[in-house]
């Protein structure tokens, strides 16, 4: 039955209270549910009730059934992937796009909308000491809100894709090559796949800390010119998935710019948001990025304190993505967009209409302040200097790369005499720690080397937490190499 005011805030008291219960007893649950697959189709109807039912049935519910089926991202102890912050400021900011339901498609749709997204984009360009070219004030360049990094990496392709065949017509699409590096993250790949576009995954290497080198560019585009291919576009990293390397972006620049409209999209998806935090903008190269990048995104859901999603991209030429992305039937033409005097965001981003996520992102920032936010981050970054302290002191485990900002990557250190592989022994310790309900971890490899990943940016996480995985895993780790050496 639907509601009427009164009874929406009758339930939304119980709807708050719900969601404070749980975050106050975040600890009190496991990372990982116990359930096993197909369990909700077992627990609720097969149909959609015929009639309404009472909203207090339908929270009991929830509590009853969803609620068990959780992967705790906000855990304390969540250490896989990326952390996903679920902040009560940012769930506020949500809630309340969610009641005004907008779909901010052109600035007259709800000038709100476009204006706060607009201004807290420059906010937060300005936070991490971006270019005044990427600032959407100065009417050239901008910034805009995507729904993920992958969503940002396909439109600047789309964008780059577009300028390359405006400056070279009648260029054959099929030769139209995307370059990433065999650290890049999927989103490179998948979108060669739904382009229907050549990739060519570049070799990185340890001893250059898995970054890109300028000679590898060079070397990779003057094969593809040869073979009369059109290399057009480069998602370099910084901060990639698996260990957290950043590619090396002055070579990158040094080699690139010599290329005629070769696209340059930095991918920091998770790193980017230490940038506000001005100590480590040299290890990111943000002058190079400043002065010479296309396009640049980072993640405000992974470790950037903003629910999920809130994917932040900025392009230093918004003419080049309004280009490749106008489309303007009769219905949706403006005064001021025919003008020219707002910014419509529609042609920013794949689809038409899209969420009022400006509102959250605009709260955390209001709540927490730059210097609130940058706490954030450099307590994350200790916590991660402690796990890896632990590790490097370890006698069961060792550290497969330097520690990158609140990201370590580990194996099990294969004892002297044992036949069996450091990848087999590590793989194994996977196995063990992924069986576990109150740690999440996740593997990866680093070219040869089987990795175990350790991620560290839950707002909840403390020092105890970085303890207690440290010894969980290295009791794992001890029970393990014991196994192996009694046989």
């Amino acid at each position: 039955m639907s509601m009427d005011v009164e009874s929406f805030r009758k339930a939304g008291y119980q709807a708050i209270d719900s969601i404070c219960d749980f975050h106050y007893n975040l600890h009190n649950h496991n990372v990982f549910s116990a359930v096993e697959p197909g369990y909700l189709r077992k627990a609720l109807p097969d149909h959609a009730p015929e009639h309404g039912e009472h909203f207090q049935d339908i929270t009991e519910d929830y509590q009853k059934h969803i609620i068990p089926g959780l992967t705790i991202w906000q855990h304390p102890s969540f250490f896989a992937y990326f952390p996903t912050p679920g902040t009560l400021e940012a769930t506020l900011g949500d809630l309340v796009a969610s009641s005004i339901s907008n779909p901010g498609f052109n600035w007259d749709s709800s000038p709100a909308s476009t204006e706060l997204e607009a201004l807290v984009m420059d906010w937060s360009a300005k936070l991490f000491g971006l270019d005044k070219a990427f600032y959407n004030e100065n009417n050239t360049g901008g910034g805009v809100i995507q729904t993920t990094a992958s969503e940002s990496a396909l439109v600047m392709v789309v964008a780059a894709r577009s300028r390359y065949t405006r400056t070279y017509p009648g260029t054959d699409l099929n030769k139209l090559v995307i370059y990433v590096t065999t650290q890049t993250h999927s989103l490179g790949v998948k979108a060669a796949l739904i382009l229907g576009l050549r990739v060519r995954v570049i070799d990185v290497h340890l001893k250059d800390g898995l970054s890109l080198r300028g000679c590898a560019l060079q070397q990779a585009y003057e094969e593809d010119k040869e073979a009369g291919l059109h290399p057009f576009i480069l998602i370099a990293t910084v901060g990639t998935t698996s260990s957290g390397a950043i590619d090396n972006i002055p070579e990158i620049f040094t080699v690139a710019r010599n290329f005629p409209s070769f696209w340059v999209h930095i991918d920091a998806a998770w790193a980017g948001v230490a940038l506000s935090c001005p100590e480590h903008r040299d290890i990111c190269h943000l002058d190079e990025i400043n002065r010479f990048a296309d396009s640049f995104c980072t993640n405000f859901h992974k470790w950037g304190l903003v629910n999920h999603d809130c994917s932040a991209l900025w392009v230093r030429d918004r003419k080049c993505l309004i280009d490749a992305l106008d489309i303007t039937p009769e219905f949706l033409k403006t005064k001021e967009g025919e003008q020219g005097t707002v910014i419509d965001y529609r042609n920013w981003h794949l689809g038409l209409s899209r969420r009022f996520r400006s509102l959250k992102l605009w709260f955390v920032l209001r709540c927490y302040g730059a210097e609130g936010f940058r706490e954030h981050i450099r307590k994350g970054i200790r916590l991660n200097d402690r796990f890896a302290t632990l590790v490097g002191s370890s006698k069961e485990l060792a550290l497969v790369t330097a520690p990158s900002f609140s990201l370590s990557v580990f194996c099990v250190r294969a004892p002297e005499g044992v036949t069996v592989s450091q990848n087999e022994l590590t793989l194994d310790l996977h196995t063990r720690l992924s069986a576990r309900k109150d740690i999440a971890i996740t593997k990866t490899y680093l070219n040869d080397i089987l990795c175990i990943r350790f991620a560290v940016g839950a707002a909840r996480t403390e020092e105890k937490h970085i303890d207690a995985a440290f010894e969980l895993i290295t009791s794992e780790a001890r029970q393990l190499l014991a196994s192996i050496s009694s046989v």
